[in-house]
């Protein structure tokens, strides 16, 4: 029986450089979502306590 050689591709090492650079991406593209997420709770809680100093809500339920 005659063997048939099949040329094979060689798997390559990760490469370094590739793989600071998708890490790099990936967290300065989530950091950036934190950052936006954190932005606007803050926004919400500022306009919270600016509607609260202005009397526009009260958080104590009033009795009937």
């Amino acid at each position: 029986m005659a063997a048939h050689k099949v040329a094979h591709v060689t798997l390559k090492g990760p490469s370094v450089v590739k793989e600071i650079c998708i890490g790099i991406t990936l967290g300065l593209f989530a950091g950036g979502l934190w950052k936006m997420h954190h932005w606007n709770e803050q926004r919400k809680t500022r306009a919270f306590y600016d509607m609260l100093e202005k009397g526009e809500i009260d958080v104590v339920v009033p009795e009937e």
